[in-house]
């Protein structure tokens, strides 16, 4: 048996979401959802989602643009997708994700873990935040609130171990260790390392940006994964 990936669909609020689910062979795992760069739930990520899968996680990406997407060619068009990007709806849809995981068959274990790249690595901060009853771990990739888009921290539980880049005009490293720090003095266990000489998007399977980097990828891949498996069991 190999793992198994299906596209699901789950209520959002009085509406309805979808994404894109992975289960381990073994059939059940630790819950994770995923959360998409600005693209959208593209190859690179459904890669990943896989991913978590093979390591052993329930994992489910939702769908935050609601089927439209940007090639890797088309910044302009993904930073238009990110831009219109309702936030309460991405809100809704991320806070339905954890709640078709928390309620499914193959997930075990009573906490979830949230993993984001660049856009997602800001919205797995969001998320933390605003669903501290589920998600007990994040791990923020390349991505974080600036000061005007904060979240309210009190609701923030969950252990977070995030992986930023050193060359980053998206999210500086100085931006990520004044959030550190702040969270840190407000009681919360944060720890956002800062890679030396990493780029933007040095994770992304696809190379999308040319910054790939394949032995830290692979670094940052054990530690999140051993991470996530501490966290949740």
């Amino acid at each position: 048996m190999a793992i198994t990936t299906q596209t699901v669909e789950f209520p959002s609020n009085g509406g309805t979401a979808g994404g894109y689910l992975a289960l381990p062979e073994s059939g059940s795992g630790p819950g994770v959802v995923v959360v998409q760069e600005w693209w959208g739930l593209d190859p690179s990520l459904k890669i990943m989602v896989e991913r978590l899968a093979e390591a052993g996680f329930v994992a489910l990406a939702p769908d935050l643009y609601h089927g439209e997407l940007a090639n890797h060619d088309e910044m302009d068009k993904a930073g238009h997708l990110m831009q219109s990007l309702p936030a309460d709806r991405a809100a809704k849809d991320m806070s339905g994700a954890v709640d078709f995981l928390a309620g499914h068959d193959a997930v075990t274990g009573d906490g979830l873990g949230v993993m984001g790249f660049c856009m997602g690595g800001m919205l797995t901060f969001l998320l933390a935040a605003g669903r501290g009853d589920k998600i007990k771990a994040a791990v923020p990739f390349y991505g974080f609130p600036g000061p005007d888009s904060e979240p309210d921290w009190s609701g923030l539980t969950a252990v977070v171990r995030g992986h930023m880049a050193e060359n980053d005009d998206f999210f500086t490293p100085d931006g990520a260790r004044a959030l550190e720090k702040k969270l840190r003095d407000l009681g919360k266990d944060v720890e956002l390392t800062v890679h030396p000489g990493s780029g933007h998007a040095f994770m992304n399977p696809m190379n999308t940006l040319g910054t790939k980097d394949d032995e830290l990828a692979a670094r940052c891949w054990a530690e999140a994964t051993s991470f996530l498996r501490s966290q949740l069991g």
